[in-house]
C-alpha cells in the first residue's frame, strides 16, 4: 500500500466517522423532538413561548396567524428548536468524540470541560433571554404603543424575533469559552485581553445595538452580560491553561 493510498483511506475513514457522528447527533435531536411532541406537545410549548408576549398585550388579546398552515407549522418549528437546545450536550459530545482520538491526553482535559460549559452557557443565555429579557422588552414596547393601534403580533414574525433573540443571547454567553480557547491556543495572552478591555466594552454595546430591537432595555440586557462574561473568561483562562498543559510545558 502506497503512502497516497493510505492517506486516502484515512481521509475516507474520517468522513465515515463524521457521517456517523452527524447521524447520531440527528437521532438524538429527533428523539428529543418526539418526546416533546408527545408531552407537553407543540401547542403547549408554543403557548409557553408566547406567554411573555401575551402578558404584555391587553387582556383577552391574542396573536394572529396570517398563513394557512402557520398554526400547525410554527408550533412544530418551536418544538424542533427547543429539542435542538435540549440536545446540545449530546450534539457537543458527538463533536468531542469525533475529535478526541486525535488529541493528546492534556488536550482532552480541555475539550470535555469546554463541551459541557458550552452547552450550559448556551442554555443559560436562552433562559436569561426568555425569563428576564422578553417580559421587559415587550412591556417597554407596549408602553410606547398609541391607544389607536391594536397590537396583534403575527405568530411567524414573533417566532423569527424569538429565535433571533435567543440565538443572540445563547452565542453571547459563549464569550468565556472563546476567551479560554484564544488564550490556550496562544493566539492572544490574558494580559493583552485585559489591555483591550475598553474596546471590548464598546464592541459589546455596538453588537447589542445591532442584534437587538432598538430599545435601551434589550441592548443593556445583552451588552452588560457580555462584558461580565468577558471578565469571567479572563479569570478562568489561566486556570484552564495550567490544567491542560503538556508535561513538557509544565517543566
Amino acid at each position: 500500500m502506497t503512502e497516497k493510498t493510505a492517506g486516502e483511506e484515512t481521509f475516507i475513514s474520517h468522513l465515515i466517522e463524521l457521517r456517523d457522528r452527524l447521524v447520531k447527533a440527528s437521532i438524538g435531536i429527533a428523539i428529543m423532538f418526539g418526546v416533546l411532541a408527545l408531552w407537553p406537545g407543540p401547542a403547549a410549548i408554543y403557548d409557553i413561548l408566547a406567554a411573555p408576549m401575551i402578558a404584555s398585550l391587553p387582556t383577552g388579546s391574542k396573536m394572529i396567524a396570517t398563513g394557512v398552515i402557520a398554526p400547525f407549522l410554527v408550533p412544530m418549528k418551536v418544538t424542533l428548536a427547543i429539542a435542538f437546545i435540549l440536545s446540545l450536550p449530546w450534539v457537543f459530545y458527538q463533536v468531542w468524540a469525533f475529535i478526541a482520538p486525535g488529541l493528546y491526553t492534556h488536550e482532552k482535559k480541555l475539550v470535555l470541560p469546554l463541551v459541557i460549559s458550552s452547552s450550559l452557557l448556551f442554555m443559560a443565555g436562552v433562559a436569561f433571554c426568555y425569563f428576564f429579557v422578553f417580559g421587559r422588552v415587550f412591556e417597554f414596547i407596549a408602553g410606547f404603543s398609541p391607544t389607536s393601534i391594536a397590537v396583534t403580533p403575527d405568530i411567524e414574525n414573533y417566532l423569527d424575533f424569538v429565535i433571533s433573540m435567543c440565538l443572540a443571547f445563547g452565542v453571547t454567553f459563549e464569550v468565556p469559552v472563546v476567551v479560554v480557547i484564544l488564550v490556550r491556543m496562544g493566539i492572544v495572552s490574558v494580559a493583552k485581553l485585559k489591555e483591550i478591555r475598553s474596546y471590548v466594552v464598546v464592541g459589546s454595546f455596538v453588537i447589542a445595538a445591532i442584534v437587538t430591537p432598538p430599545d435601551v432595555v434589550s441592548q443593556l440586557a445583552l451588552a452588560i452580560p457580555m462584558c461580565l462574561l468577558y471578565e469571567l473568561g479572563l479569570l478562568l483562562a489561566p486556570v484552564f491553561v495550567r490544567a491542560t498543559q503538556a508535561p513538557t510545558e509544565q517543566g
